[in-house]
C-alpha cells in the first residue's frame, strides 16, 4: 500500500505543479514579467550570503515540462519497476533528480547553479548504476567523470567571478563580449554546457548511460540531465552572437549532430539508437543557439522532450516484451502483436523526423528555414541538411526492423497490449506529442515567423525527409556484414562510423593508456629496477650470501674444526720458528 501511495502522491503533486507552472508561464509571457528574488541568508561585516532566484516565462515553462514528464515517468515506473522490492528508493531518486533540475532552472547565480548541476551529476550516477552489474558500474563511472569536467569548469568560473563582486552572472550579460574576464568565464560555461549535453569530444557517456532503467532514460534523455547544458547556454545566449565562441559552438554542434546521426544508422541496440538520436538533437539545439536563435533552441528543447520521452517509454515496453533483449535484429512484427504500442512508437518517431503538424515539425522546420535564411557557409549548411536526412533514415530503419519484419525470436510469441498503467501514462505524452508543437508555437511566438525562401529551398526539408526515409528502408534490407566484408578499409570505416568516431575508446583507453604505460615504465625502471638493485635487493642478496656462507660452516663443522686446528698448529709452529731466529 505504501508503494502505491508514494507513486500516486508523487504523480499528483508533479501533475498539479506542472499545470500551475504552465499557467504562470502564460501569465508572465503575456505581461512580460520577470521576478528576481534575493534572499539574504546571512550578513557578516561587508560579506553577504545571498540566495537568488529568477522566475520568468522561460523558467516556469521549463519547470512545467520537467514536472509533466516526471509525473508520467513515475506513473509508468509503477508497473515497469513493479518487480523491484524497494521501488520507494527509486521514486525518491527520481524526485531528487527533478528537484536538482528545478534548482538549476531558477538559479541566476553560479553557486546555486553548481548545487543543482552537481545534484544532477550525483543522482544520475546513482540511477545509472541502479542495476548493479559491471556494465552499469562502468557506464556510471564514465558518466560521472565526464560530467566532472563541466563541474570543474563552473568552479573555475566561480573563482574568476570574484573579480566582479557577485556570482550572479545575470548582472554582467551586457558586457559579456567586451570584457576579457567575462569572455573567459563564458568559455568555461560553454565547456560545462558541452560536457552536460555530451557534445564532441564528451559524447561517449550518453549512449553508455543507457545502462539505467528505461524510465530513467525517458526522463534523463528528454528533459533533465542532457538539456541542462543547453538551458545554461540559453541563459548565456548573448555570448554567442557574432563572436568566436559562437562559431566554435556552431562547428562542434554541427559535427555532433552529424556524428550521432551516422552512428545511429549502424547501431543495433534499441535504446542506444534513441540515445544517439537525442545526441543528434542536442547538436541541433547547440548549433541553432550558436547562430543566435535562442528562442528556437528553447522551443525545440521543449518539443523534443515530449516525443523523446514517449519514444523511450515505447522502447521500454518492447524491451519488456522481448524478455529484456534490446537487439533490434531479434525484433519484428510488433505491428501485428502490439498495434497500440506500435502506433505510439510510430507517432513519436514521425514527430522526431519532423512530420508535418506533429510536435517536432513546428520547431525543426522553423529551425532549418532560419538556417537557410542565415549567412552560413556551405559546410554548416551541409551538416544541417544531411543530419536531418540521417534522422529520418535511422528512424525508418528502426521502424522497419522493429514493427514490420517477421518476428525473429523463436520460441516466444505471446505479445499483447496488456500494460494498462504504461499505456495510460504514455497516452498523455501522445496527445502532447501531437498538439504540443502548435501550442508552444502560438505561445512563444505570438507574431509568427515569416521566412521567405525560393520554392526549391522551401521544399528542401521535405525532400530530404523523403530521401532519408527511402535510404532508411534500403539500409534496413541490407546485411551490413555482407556489404562491408569485401574490403578491410570498409570494415575499418564501418567500425569508425558505428563507434562514434572511436570516441568511447578515446574517452576510456585513450585517456588511461599514457598514464598506465608511464606507471608501468616507472615501476620497471625505478621500483623494480635501479632502486631495487642499489636498495632492498642488494642488501637481500648480500645477507643471503653471508647466510649461505655461515650455513656451509655450520653443516661442515668437523672438517672446519680440523682445518682451523691444523691452521692454528701451523701458525704456532711458524711463530715459534720466528722467535728462535
Amino acid at each position: 500500500m505504501g508503494i502505491i501511495s508514494l507513486c500516486s502522491l508523487s504523480f499528483i503533486f508533479l501533475l498539479i505543479n506542472s499545470l500551475v507552472m504552465f499557467l504562470l508561464s502564460v501569465l508572465f509571457l503575456l505581461n512580460d514579467f520577470v521576478v528576481f528574488i534575493e534572499w539574504d541568508l546571512m550578513s557578516f561585516l561587508s560579506t553577504s550570503i545571498v540566495m537568488t532566484l529568477l522566475f520568468d516565462w522561460m523558467s516556469f515553462l521549463f519547470i512545467s515540462f520537467v514536472s509533466l514528464i516526471s509525473c508520467v515517468v513515475i506513473f509508468y515506473s509503477k508497473e515497469y519497476m513493479s518487480y523491484d522490492k524497494d521501488i520507494n528508493r527509486f521514486i525518491f531518486l527520481v524526485l531528487l533528480f527533478v528537484l536538482s533540475m528545478v534548482f538549476l532552472i531558477i538559479s541566476p547565480n553560479m553557486i546555486s547553479i553548481l548545487l543543482g548541476w552537481d545534484g544532477l551529476g550525483l543522482v544520475s550516477y546513482l540511477l545509472v548504476i541502479y542495476f548493479q552489474n559491471v556494465k552499469s558500474y562502468n557506464a556510471g563511472m564514465i558518466t560521472a567523470l565526464s560530467n566532472r569536467v563541466g563541474d570543474v569548469a563552473i568552479l573555475i568560473s566561480i573563482a574568476w567571478m570574484l573579480n566582479f563582486g557577485s556570482w550572479s552572472f545575470i548582472f554582467y550579460l551586457d558586457f559579456l563580449k567586451t570584457n576579457f574576464d567575462m569572455l573567459l568565464i563564458g568559455s568555461l560555461v560553454m565547456l560545462a554546457g558541452m560536457t552536460k549535453s555530451a557534445q564532441i569530444p564528451f559524447s561517449a557517456w550518453l549512449p553508455a548511460a543507457m545502462a539505467a532503467p528505461t524510465p530513467v532514460s525517458a526522463l534523463v534523455h528528454s528533459s533533465t540531465l542532457v538539456t541542462a547544458g543547453v538551458y545554461l547556454l540559453i541563459r548565456f545566449n548573448l555570448l554567442f552572437i557574432d563572436s568566436l565562441l559562437g562559431k566554435i559552438l556552431l562547428m562542434i554542434g554541427g559535427l555532433t549532430m552529424f556524428m550521432a546521426g551516422v552512428a545511429a544508422n549502424f547501431e543495433i541496440d534499441l535504446k542506444k539508437i534513441i540515445a544517439l538520436s537525442t545526441l543528434s538533437q542536442l547538436g541541433l539545439m547547440m548549433s541553432v543557439l550558436a547562430l543566435g536563435f535562442f528562442k528556437l533552441a528553447f522551443f525545440h528543447l521543449l518539443t523534443h522532450a515530449l516525443f523523446k520521452a514517449l519514444l523511450f517509454m515505447c522502447a521500454g515496453v518492447m524491451i519488456h516484451q522481448m524478455k529484456n533483449s534490446q537487439d533490434i535484429r531479434y525484433m519484428g512484427g510488433f505491428m501485428n502483436f502490439m498495434p497500440l504500442i506500435s502506433s505510439y512508437f510510430m507517432v513519436s518517431n514521425l514527430a522526431l523526423c519532423g512530420m508535418p503538424f506533429l510536435a517536432g515539425f513546428y520547431s525543426k522546420d522553423l529551425i532549418l528555414e532560419m538556417v537557410y535564411f542565415s549567412n552560413v557557409n556551405l559546410l554548416v549548411f551541409f551538416l544541417f541538411v544531411f543530419s536531418t536526412g540521417l534522422t529520418v533514415m535511422y528512424s525508418f530503419r528502426l521502424f522497419f526492423y522493429s514493427l514490420t519484419r517477421e518476428f525473429n525470436l523463436s520460441g516466444y510469441s505471446s505479445i499483447l497490449d496488456s500494460f494498462n498503467i504504461m499505456l495510460k501514462s504514455m497516452s498523455g505524452l501522445l496527445v502532447m506529442s501531437i498538439i504540443g508543437g502548435s501550442l508552444l508555437s502560438w505561445m512563444i511566438f505570438p507574431i509568427p515567423y515569416m521566412v521567405f525562401l525560393p520554392f526549391m529551398l522551401k521544399m528542401l526539408t521535405l525532400f530530404i525527409c523523403f530521401l532519408g526515409g527511402g535510404c532508411g528502408y534500403i539500409l534496413s534490407l541490407l546485411k551490413s556484414k555482407n556489404f562491408f566484408s569485401n574490403y578491410k578499409s570498409m570494415l575499418f570505416m564501418k567500425s569508425f562510423l558505428s563507434m562514434m568516431w572511436f570516441m568511447p575508446i578515446l574517452s576510456t583507453l585513450g585517456i588511461l593508456r599514457l598514464p598506465l604505460k608511464s606507471g608501468e615504465k616507472m615501476l620497471n625502471y625505478l621500483d623494480q629496477g635501479w632502486t631495487e638493485i642499489f636498495g632492498g635487493q642488494m642488501i637481500y642478496y648480500q645477507l643471503m650470501n653471508y647466510s649461505y656462507f655461515y650455513q656451509k660452516l655450520y653443516f661442515n663443522n668437523l672438517k672446519v674444526y680440523l682445518l682451523f686446528f691444523i691452521l692454528w698448529i701451523m701458525i704456532l709452529f711458524f711463530m715459534n720458528l720466528m722467535l728462535e731466529f
